[in-house]
């Protein structure tokens, strides 16, 4: 699952405005009203805010419009954009993943180091299969079909260079309405022809494909990455403001979390105060106690020797089954499929 509050590399900017130059439209059109300094792009550690890159998008179809370029065809041509070495410290830890199957688990254990806004994960499907279901829910409506097409293309081009051969899936199941003028190059994208007005998009593969090995799984190096990732997304995942200062108590208790009145009589103020205070900043008390649960419940499951009950008691829940619910609310899988 990718939380959108969380900010990210400017990668995935950069190369939208890329494309954006090859049509003949400079980087000026792209980056309006985004508040991005365009000497940022050129950081390799520059961050931006997922309203920011939305705004990108925006602009990119608003421009490309009247050329006859619709968000399906830039989706497509993004998609194919996103490769293992572009992703930083998050492809490398897929690569060196032993097979598929093991890749995958790491990339959505970090889904937060990427591009992507859309909530992802794997379950099982009908049969030998299972489904890569993605849910664009945090995205603008007007940009769902963008943003779930250019990670549905992303996937079968990482997966592809992963494997160093096609990995094509068995079904994709589009919520959008169909577009038929469209659906040739859909078609030959994925490999299979799209089915329209599903219930959710998703892309749906034989099973025996995530136990394929991967050519370069380095163990010790997958270990490197991945503490790579955790340390980043950490720092991504910290507040500044008030956010911050609700954060940091929080952290500090994780098992007997204050409420928000505590928090709000230690930070001299009412509570209502302090919610507008937070609403101001985007955010939430409640949205902040999930954050620093769901991060304390990532790092304890990964690196630490500790049951499943006693993860849950260590942040707060009266029972394993709570927990499990608010995990798999969270990450979309089971606190024990996170695991591995």
């Amino acid at each position: 699952m990718s939380n959108p509050n969380v900010r990210r590399g400017v990668a995935s900017t950069r190369m939208l405005c890329g494309i954006a130059e090859e049509y003949g439209l400079s980087r000026a059109v792209c980056l309006r009203g985004a508040a991005i300094d365009p000497a940022l792009l050129s950081d390799p550690h520059g961050e931006i805010d997922a309203i920011q890159e939305f705004r990108v998008i925006a602009n990119l179809l608003a421009a490309l419009a009247p050329r006859g370029v619709g968000d399906i065809e830039l989706a497509l041509k993004a998609g194919a954009r996103y490769h293992l070495t572009t992703m930083g410290i998050w492809g490398f830890a897929m690569a060196s993943s032993a097979t598929l199957g093991s890749a995958l688990q790491v990339g959505l254990r970090y889904l937060d180091l990427t591009y992507s806004v859309n909530r992802i994960w794997l379950e099982a499907g009908n049969g030998p299969t299972a489904c890569l279901v993605i849910d664009e829910q945090s995205a603008p409506p007007e940009l769902a079909q963008f943003v779930v097409l250019r990670d549905m293309v992303a996937v079968m081009t990482l997966n592809r260079e992963l494997l160093a051969a096609p990995v094509l899936p068995r079904s994709v199941q589009l919520r959008f309405p169909p577009s038929p003028a469209l659906i040739p190059q859909l078609q030959a994208a994925f490999g299979c022809a799209p089915s329209f007005d599903a219930v959710r998009s998703h892309l749906e593969f034989d099973l025996h494909l995530f136990a394929e090995p991967l050519p370069q799984a380095n163990e010790l190096m997958r270990q490197s990455c991945e503490d790579q990732c955790r340390a980043l997304l950490a720092r991504r995942q910290g507040r500044s403001g008030y956010a911050g200062r609700v954060r940091d108590r929080l952290l500090k208790m994780p098992g007997q979390m204050p409420d928000m009145d505590a928090i709000a009589a230690d930070l001299n103020m009412t509570a209502r105060h302090l919610r507008r205070l937070l609403s101001a900043e985007g955010t939430s008390y409640r949205a902040l106690a999930d954050e620093v649960r769901q991060a304390l419940a990532e790092e304890l499951l990964s690196t630490a020797r500790m049951k499943m009950d006693e993860v849950a008691e260590r942040l707060g829940y009266s029972e394993r089954a709570s927990f499990t619910h608010a995990f798999k609310r969270w990450k979309g899988v089971s606190p024990s499929a996170f695991r591995g």
